[in-house]
């Protein structure tokens, strides 16, 4: 046992003869680091740093290499190669290891193996393989701060503290400005937005008449159909408004007739709510439920319709997708001595419209002359009925045929979308009356914050829509904007929908003469024309 001692004091002595001789011969060579791993007992890489070029192959070998050359038993710290040298520190069950040059200062590498063990249980708690992967940038960020180029840098384990966690006083003070401009930028909002509705109160309170409201609509056919529609700018004590007459025929829908005064009232009631109510009746197409133009108070004997419809389709982004304008004339003759009439029509259209005359019309005598009369000029007209004589249509793409423009241009902020949306009326001979364009907005975010307006709006919280209301657009006031904030994405603004009524005709169609067959004498008429929407979306 005591040779046993012996040999081991032998060897243990020899050692510190290496190092005290690999120390003399490096006192004035600088410690080159090649690398530092944190490796499991058989070599297997957990984070590994090189600090000269190396490849990942070569690291990987030279570590795989480690725990074969390491003497079981012996406490050494370091072992050497041909070509390298480990100093390693067993950590429980993982190894951090340096791989430096033979020519390294032994000294200094264990210096620099303490500090590089000191920091790793500054950023794992336990020392296992999980832990370790788990925090791995954070290691090599550390190590970066103990090693430049593969030397050894001038700091203590605070300082890689302080480092690393970059903790800067100047970032601070700017993280905190900021914060307290967005909160007085988000109260200056607020208050900007209280004081625009007690604007919008102030004015709808100083208000003596009822805003522009719905209208009762005929459509093209014969059929009594009424519609009812909601009050587009309300009051606060809005004026009872006349029920239109109401079908006699049997309804599948809402049946709201024959209630007399307690229909009456209930349809007030809903309307004064902002609801939108239909009264179908049997026969009525869906286009016939657009908004109309109240019939006149009074007629002639002979009563001449002009309507037309428009269907057009944008696209956000600009292009006219599709546009149609459908129009009729319709006739009606309430005394029997004015049956025997023609009529004179006007056509003023340049945009290109198709027409076609009713198949009882004589039509060499409409394209010769441009007048309507029965082929038979012993008969009369229908008496008491409407009768389309003339009809026309108009489908084009051509985007400068568009009467009215409608740009909406959302655009994402920090808080949500900026919505600016704006009109332009490009047929300048028109007069848009009760314009309503349609935006839907995002539910359960509020109301939107309104900006610049020209007009008025309304928040339909219940339908998320926001109605920007203009009573007319014509050639004094052909342009506008609205701008809004609200939460949400740009595609949550589209479909926009339009609608609109208007006295005059887009195609610019018109009877200017009714006489009588026998003796071309001149008979009274009166003339009802209306140009309605039946769909306007920018899509």
């Amino acid at each position: 046992m005591i040779c046993n001692h012996i040999v081991g004091f032998i060897r243990h002595f020899s050692d510190l003869l290496q190092i005290a001789f690999v120390t003399y011969n490096s006192q004035s060579v600088l410690t080159v680091l090649l690398a530092a791993a944190v490796c499991t007992k058989a070599g297997k890489a957990l984070v590994s740093r090189q600090f000269v070029e190396m490849t990942r192959t070569r690291v990987e070998g030279l570590l795989a290499a480690f725990p074969k050359l390491m003497n079981t038993g012996k406490q050494h710290t370091f072992v050497e190669t041909e070509s390298v040298r480990y100093v390693y520190q067993p950590l429980e069950k993982l190894y951090m290891v340096l791989v430096t040059t033979k020519n390294s200062n032994i000294l200094e590498d264990l210096e620099t193996l303490r500090l590089f063990s000191r920091v790793i249980p500054e950023y794992c708690r336990v020392l296992e393989e999980s832990e370790i992967s788990e925090h791995c940038f954070d290691l090599i960020f550390a190590f970066d701060e103990i090693v430049a180029l593969g030397y050894r840098e001038n700091v203590n384990l605070a300082q890689i503290r302080t480092f690393t966690e970059m903790d800067s006083h100047e970032e601070k003070v700017f993280r905190a400005v900021r914060e307290t401009q967005e909160r007085e930028a988000k109260a200056e909002m607020r208050r900007k937005a209280k004081e625009l509705q007690q604007i919008r109160r102030d004015v709808e309170r100083g208000k003596k008449g009822p805003g522009f409201g719905g209208f009762g609509s005929s459509g093209m056919s014969s059929s009594n159909t009424s519609i009812i529609t909601d009050t587009l700018i309300e009051p606060e004590k809005p004026k009872p408004t006349p029920v239109p007459v109401r079908s006699s025929g049997p309804s599948k829908a809402l049946k709201l007739v024959g209630k007399g005064k307690e229909v009456d009232d209930f349809v007030d009631k809903l309307k004064s709510e902002g609801e939108n109510i239909i009264l179908p009746s049997t026969g009525k197409r869906p286009s016939e439920a657009s908004k109309s133009l109240p019939p006149p108070a009074h007629t002639e004997s002979v009563h001449l319709r002009v309507e037309e419809k428009i269907t057009l389709t944008c696209g956000r982004d600009g292009g006219l997708q599709n546009m149609e304008v459908l129009g009729m004339i319709t006739l009606r003759v309430s005394d029997e001595k004015n049956g025997r009439i023609r009529l004179k029509v006007n056509n003023n259209d340049k945009k290109g419209v198709q027409l076609q005359t009713h198949p009882n019309v004589d039509k060499k005598l409409f394209t010769v002359e441009s007048v309507i009369g029965l082929k038979n000029p012993d008969k009369s007209f229908p008496l008491k009925s409407d009768v389309g004589v003339l009809k026309w249509r108009l489908q084009t793409t051509d985007e400068a045929l568009i009467p009215l423009t409608i740009n909406c241009w959302p655009s994402e902020s920090g808080t949500g979308c900026d919505v600016n949306i704006e009109y332009e009326l490009q047929d300048e001979s028109l007069e848009l009356n009760d314009v309503v364009i349609s935006i839907p907005v995002p539910s359960g975010v509020g109301a939107p914050v309104i900006g610049d307006l020209d007009g008025e709006y309304r928040h339909d919280s219940r339908r998320n829509v926001l109605e920007w209301c203009l009573p007319v657009i014509d050639v004094k006031n052909k342009t506008g904007s609205l701008e809004f904030s609200i939460p949400g994405q740009p595609n949550d603004f589209f479909p926009v929908s339009v609608s609109f009524v208007s006295k005059g005709s887009y195609c610019d169609i018109q009877v200017t003469k009714v006489s009588q067959v026998d003796g071309d004498s001149p008979v009274r008429f009166s003339t009802e024309t209306s140009f309605v929407v039946d769909k306007y979306e920018i899509l």
